[in-house]
Parts: structure tokens; sequence; C-alpha cells
């Protein structure tokens, strides 16, 4: 049974429309603190982080008085990385971490992402649990007035998320000499990026870290990769860090000002986890994984393995086969040695620790030479369209052209209405012709 509210990556979707107000906020927050005090007769804890949407300020105070209305302790961290309320959740021995936010997209979009005490994405299982409790009456899950929750704010979360961050690696780890560009997108990072980076000594140039509530990933961050790329040209950085909106994502520029994208990254750090660290010599992708990715580290020994899109995807094959090295193209990597889900500046300061045995990163992060490739997202009325006769014709003769010397990858996106297609082929001048036969299919 496919779940109701609940997508590929928590609950996403336009502000003060459908799913995201405040009510269903209300609903969202009773509903999950009714399951998790279920499971014991005692009064369970949460802790709530967020992103730099105005809307947050709006959100957050209606999934709050869900929580307490259900008898849930709840702490609110202010603007956090999404991997540190992760990481916090563990830490504290909270039952449940929401983190409010949607990501990449922009400001008019809101969504939540939910784990739970092992600081991992609550299951598939758990969310259709809570989706059953969403739609009771609610005065069912009302706690007694003497048994409401109480609320609490902690203004040191991000000062406990690099301490974290930062416990990784030897005490005498330093930056001290580097030129660092960072773009924080103007969201949940802008605090924590340019913090950690100064405390390891580094010259930090910072962008996109001073956030009005609106301009969250607008024309900035790893979604608009070629802003970094020009800043640390402008800069003569060493290298240059974009994160995204929740800091799940990062994409890096090399001292040439040449953007690098996840599947470089995992290549990098593939490469130097191999001798001691890879866990069951593998690494995990993604179906947008370039070819030139696999290539390589089947070249290396390495096995190489593919998930369905979406970060949830490569940390469940990730724990199915035991690896902890796994990602998107995207820049959602996962370093299982030291996180539960993809972290941007975790994987900075991975890559970072990495460049003390070269001087210039674009020696450092350019491992394989990528085959051609073109993603482009379509927006659609009903992203239902792709099952039509007209689109799997469309399919049907793409592959057909491809003549099994390439790949095509015709999605739904599972956060926002758009089909996303992905064409990747040796023959350079398919690729366009072969984004506007699929494009055709699909837009009346």
């Amino acid at each position: 049974m496919s779940k109701k509210y609940f997508g590929t990556d928590g609950i996403r979707g336009k502000v003060n429309k459908k799913n995201i107000n405040g009510e269903m906020f209300f609903k969202f927050g009773l509903a999950a603190g009714t399951y998790f005090k279920n499971l014991k007769k005692q009064k369970q804890t949460a802790i709530i982080a967020k992103d730099t949407r105005l809307s947050g300020y709006t959100l957050e105070p209606a999934l709050v008085s869900g929580l307490t209305s259900a008898g849930m302790h709840v702490y609110t961290l202010g603007p956090l990385p999404t991997n540190g309320l992760a990481m916090l959740t563990k830490k504290f021995k909270a039952n449940l971490g929401i983190m409010i936010t949607a990501s990449h997209n922009l400001y008019y979009d809101n969504g939540l992402k939910l784990f739970g005490p092992d600081g991992m994405k609550l299951s598939d299982k758990i969310e259709k649990k809570i989706e059953k409790l969403i739609d009771l009456n609610i005065r069912l899950n009302l706690s007694k007035p003497e048994s409401l929750g109480r609320v609490k704010r902690l203004e040191t979360a991000n000062e406990d998320y690099i301490k974290i961050l930062k416990n990784n690696y030897p005490s005498n780890f330093s930056l001290k000499g580097m030129k660092i560009a960072i773009d924080c997108a103007n969201g949940a990072g802008y605090k924590a990026g340019p913090l950690l980076l100064k405390s390891l000594g580094a010259k930090v140039f910072v962008y996109g870290a001073s956030p009005n509530g609106l301009n969250i990933n607008h024309n900035c961050g790893s979604t608009n990769p070629q802003s970094i790329g020009k800043i640390v040209k402008k800069h003569k950085a060493d290298i240059g860090i974009a994160l995204d909106g929740d800091a799940d994502r990062i994409i890096l520029s090399d001292s040439n000002g040449k953007i690098i994208d996840g599947d470089q990254i995992i290549a990098t750090i593939a490469k130097s986890w191999k001798e001691n660290r890879l866990i069951k010599n593998g690494v995990v992708g993604t179906l947008m994984s370039n070819f030139g990715l696999e290539k390589y580290l089947h070249d290396m020994g390495v096995n190489f393995f593919r998930s369905d899109v979406g970060d949830r995807h490569v940390k469940s094959l990730m724990k199915k086969k035991n690896i902890n090295l796994g990602g998107e193209q995207s820049g959602h990597i996962i370093l299982g040695k030291f996180a539960t889900t993809g972290d941007g500046l975790l994987v900075a300061l991975e890559i970072l620790y990495l460049m003390r045995k070269k001087t210039k990163s674009s020696e450092l992060l350019n491992e394989f030479i990528p085959t051609p490739q073109l993603l482009e997202n379509i927006t659609v009325k009903n992203k239902e369209i792709i099952g039509s006769k007209k689109c799997q014709k469309a399919i049907s003769q793409s592959l057909k052209l491809i003549k099994n010397k390439g790949r095509l990858l015709v999605r739904k996106s599972g956060t926002e209405n758009k089909i996303r297609v992905m064409v990747e082929t040796l023959d350079k001048d398919l690729l366009n012709k072969i984004v506007k036969i699929i494009k055709r299919s699909i837009i009346n």
C-alpha cells in the first residue's frame, strides 16, 4: 500500500497548500508523538531543527503544539544541517528527530524529515503507522492536561554538531594556510559551515550566509554550482564548497574553478578508503550515477551497486550489502563510518583531510572522465503521464536510438511535479535529441 503523506524523503510541498500548513503540522506532530508515546507508558522526547525558510517560523510552533499535546517533551534547536539533527537525535537519546526543510527547493516549499533514535530516517513501516494516526479524530490522541509535554530551546546545537564532526579526525588536524570558499545556500549550514572551517584555521570566503527567509537556494548553493567556481577563481581559493538548503548535499569546485559533482567526490573517497576503510570493497551509487564512475571503480577492483534514486534507497542498499560508502551525483554522500545520512560538511572535512597529501584540489578531485550525460527536469501537471502510451512509445523509440550503447532513465520526482530525464551515451549528438523526444511526449 502506498503512503498518503510521506514521499521518498519525508513530507514536502508548497507552503499553505495541501499538507504544508499549520493545521497539518499540528496533526503530524500529534500523530508522531502518539506513535512514540505508545511504545512506552512514559513521556518521550523529540528534538526539532529547521532550515532558514520564513515558513519554518509558522510551521514549527504548530508541530511543537502537536507533539506536546501528545505528551512528548520537545527541544528546539533552530537552524541546523540535517545530519546535525540526526547526530544530535542519537547523542541526546531522543525518540524522534524532526528536520523542517524542503532541502534544495526554493523558499515557497517546505516539509519534514523524520529520524529515529538511531539517527536513521524512519522506515516506510513506521511512516505508515504514523499516517494512520494522522487521520484519526484529534481528540483521541490528546493528552490530559497534567501529561502535556514541555518545550525547551537549546542554543548550542551548532557547536555540539561541530564538535562531533571534528572528533572524527585527529586533534592536530588543521586547515591553517588554506584558502577555502564556501557557499551556504542561505540555508541551514550558514552558521555551522563557516564556524567549522574557521575553527580549523582556514581563511574562509563566505557566501550565501545571509538568510532572509526567502533567499534559500536562490541563485546560490549546490543547485547553482557555477557560482562557487567563480568565487574560487575570484579569491584564488584552494577549493570551493557549495551546500544546499539543509546542508545534506555538497558540490565542490577545484582550484581551477571546475565543478566537481558527487560522482567525482565518491571516486576520490573510494580511492583513498580502498586500502583500509572500504568495507566489503564496495560502493553504492544510484541509477543516475555516471557510467564513468562505475567503470573507474571496476577498473580499480571495487564493486559498484546501483540503488533507486534517493539517499534513503542508497542507505538501505548500503545497509543490506554492509557497505560504508555511497551517494548520488547530486551530492548526497553518505560516509557510513561517520554518519547515517548525507552530510555536506562531513564530506567536505573528509576531502580537506585528504588534501593534506596533495597541494591542489585539481589533482585530487578529477579521478575519471565522465560519460557524456544530460539531465533535465521537466515540470508537468500530472506525474502519472509517465505511464501514458505516448510517453512509453517515446521511451522505446529513444532506447532504439541508443542501441545498448548508453542509458536512459525517465522517472517521477518524489518531491516535485516533475519528470526527471537522464540520458547517457558516447554519441553526444543523441543527448539533446532524446531529451526532446521524451519532452514532446509529456508536455501538451
